[in-house]
């Protein structure tokens, strides 16, 4: 552990031109991810493995606090993906937008990756220096991967080599991957099947994908198995239960399954998300006055001299920031609805559930780690909020939704960026780093990346069309809740209710009889699975068993040493970025299809590639 006054080479030139680079492309793979999984992973340690990989294995000189620096921005950007993409789709699935409209995005990714990091800074002392009750396990485990960039041994530089070059591995077979399968046409995107017997309907599929096997590998079994029973309980408990409905007798299986989940089952994982974002709030309400306390202790000592790990970004730069980001979206807004007075109350709204939602994931993150972050369930609470409110001020239509998930897509992209910043900041305080650079570092990290997330969604949207090819779970979500409440859409409330009261149940569960038990009955992931296709589920759960397995073969405490995460990690960005590769051949128009396989082998062809895969994860991963 690093803590002394003596300033170590930190912020620097190498340092912040690398974490731009891998920023931006980790952003780019996320917004692909999401997208397609509902779902994103953290860029830190593939991040900082890269870093280490070049500034030991090329540059040939330490790099712990470098290295820091690169992870930092690396995940800014990653998180600040998830933030746009989990809700301004919905503008276009609801018609506001007829394409991603490239100022309007990027101004709102920079406000609310903005809001998320000043919001974090005083939050950080009371939150991840003195609540010892707070682990931020991403932040630790990120850690103990820079740390082992001190040993400057050859053993040390020659096994920092050996993790980037297995990460380049994943990034090889992931991309040829996807190429194969979106590209060329000769794996399926999904193998799946369904069968109604007496009245009830049956469904199994699976989504042929090494990234959402790597999902499950990276975020473990606890939470994969989580993710896999919202699954079954959502297709294989209420579709059934549901039967054939009056009006549906005609329709194959298959479509009637997918049916039965889109317009009825999936909403109670909404209610499940509503129940754990309202949780989330009363259970961190002490976080919320502690960041409210941090503020006020950071004007106290803002005139005293302070050592180099505990100095962060002055009072006068946070003030300046918040005043740019209010001023940016009041003139966004107002341009949006062409009404003074209304865009000045949704930026204050804007502000006050920012602040809200930031001390929140802040506190969650270091609670139960970044894969348990109840970002949607705190996003749809924040969207039916300014519902509520633009409801009863009168405010209807087209000007009402572009609001309503205006604010809700600032609140979700400061809520990300607020969890893995402090994630990020757990790892430098472990580290003896300087929260300052930190935080300028993930302030270039929200900026920059911000603006390649307008084209790729773009792109994506020309190529695959967001909300079908490329489903956006919660893109959809927010967008059939606010047609349903300012238009003409229907809302199955029912559903809904069912879901909140399921919601509370699992809590309750949890906190009578699963508390300080190694396995939780966490709510977010569970109600996730319900409310994504369970195809998504199979292969994440495949990767979590896999993870599972290995462990149990061999203890490896530093991940930076685990190659099943370094090769996840590069099998991630790999299908991710080869997926936007593809999306710009189709968006030119050129076909690269191979026809003529009939639908049974490609199937069978499809499942021998994804075991196969899983089989090379599971054998690389066994490895130190």
């Amino acid at each position: 552990m690093q803590k002394d006054s003596v300033s170590p080479k930190e912020f620097t030139v190498t340092a912040v031109g690398l974490g731009i680079i891998i920023g931006i492309i980790m952003t780019a793979a996320n917004v692909y991810l999401g997208l397609y999984a509902g779902m994103t992973v953290s860029a830190s340690i593939p991040a900082a493995v890269i870093a280490m990989g070049v500034f030991k294995g090329i540059l040939r000189r330490d790099s712990v606090h470098e290295s820091n620096i690169v992870q930092t921005m690396a995940s800014a950007g990653e998180s600040l993906a998830a933030g746009i993409i989990f809700t301004l789709p919905a503008l276009v699935i609801v018609g506001a937008w007829t394409d991603f409209e490239f100022w309007p995005t990027t101004l709102i990714a920079i406000s609310g990756g903005l809001l998320g990091i000043v919001f974090m800074i005083p939050l950080r002392k009371a939150l991840i220096e003195d609540e010892k009750e707070l682990i931020y396990p991403e932040g630790v485990a990120c850690a103990a991967v820079i740390q082992s960039a001190s040993d400057s041994s050859e053993d040390s530089i020659e096994k920092s080599r050996e993790g980037f070059i297995t990460i380049l591995k994943g990034l090889f077979f992931g991309g040829a991957f996807k190429f194969i399968s979106g590209g060329l046409g000769l794996f399926k995107g999904s193998v799946e099947a369904a069968k109604v017997v007496a009245g009830k309907t049956w469904f199994f599929g699976l989504d042929i994908s090494p990234a959402l096997l790597s999902v499950g590998y990276i975020i473990k079994l606890e939470v994969a198995s989580l993710v896999f029973i919202g699954g079954l309980i959502g297709f294989n408990i209420s579709i059934p239960l549901l039967g054939v409905p009056v009006g549906m007798e005609d329709m194959s299986a298959l479509d009637l399954a997918w049916t039965l989940w889109s317009t009825k089952v999936r909403y109670l994982g909404v209610g499940a998300m509503i129940t754990g974002g309202v949780w989330s709030i009363f259970s961190v309400r002490s976080g919320i006055a502690a960041g409210l306390g941090g503020l006020k202790s950071a004007y106290k000592n803002k005139d005293q001299k302070q050592d180099r790990t505990q100095t962060d970004m002055s009072l006068w730069g946070m003030g300046f920031i918040l005043i740019l980001c209010f001023a940016i979206m009041l003139g966004l807004y107002n341009s949006m609805i062409s009404n003074l007075g209304i865009s000045i109350f949704t930026t204050l709204l804007m502000i006050v559930c920012s602040f809200l939602f930031v001390a929140v994931s802040s506190y969650i993150v270091g609670l139960v780690g970044s894969s348990n972050n109840p970002v949607s369930g705190m996003t749809i609470s924040a969207l039916l909020v300014s519902a509520a409110l633009f409801l009863a001020l009168g405010f209807q239509g087209e000007s009402a939704i572009l609001c309503t998930l205006g604010v809700a897509a600032v609140v979700c992209c400061a809520a990300c960026t607020a969890g893995d910043c402090s994630q990020d900041l757990k790892t430098g305080s472990l580290i003896g780093a300087t929260p300052k650079y930190q935080q300028y570092a993930q302030i270039i990290g929200v900026v920059i990346p911000a603006f390649v997330i307008a084209p790729v969604l773009a792109l994506l949207h020309n190529a695959y069309t967001i909300g079908e090819g490329l489903k956006a779970p919660q893109a959809t979500l927010f967008a059939s809740i606010t047609k349903a409440l300012f238009g003409n859409g229907e809302l199955p409330v029912n559903m809904v209710i069912y879901g909140a009261i399921f919601g509370v149940v699992v809590i309750l569960i949890d906190s009578l009889f699963l508390k300080g038990k190694k396995f939780r009955l966490h709510l977010m992931p569970l109600a996730v699975g319900i409310y994504l296709p369970v195809t998504l589920a199979v292969p994440i759960f495949i990767g979590g068993l896999i993870r599972f397995f290995v462990d149990r073969k061999r203890s490896v405490k530093d991940e930076s040493r685990d190659k099943g995460v370094l090769l996840s990690s590069g099998f991630i960005a790999g299908e991710a970025m080869m997926g936007v590769v593809v999306a710009i051949f189709l968006y030119l128009g050129v076909n690269l299809k191979i026809n003529g396989m009939s639908p049974l082998v490609l199937e069978m062809l499809s499942l021998f590639a994804f075991f196969a895969i899983a089989s090379y994860l599971f054998k690389i991963a066994k490895k130190k």
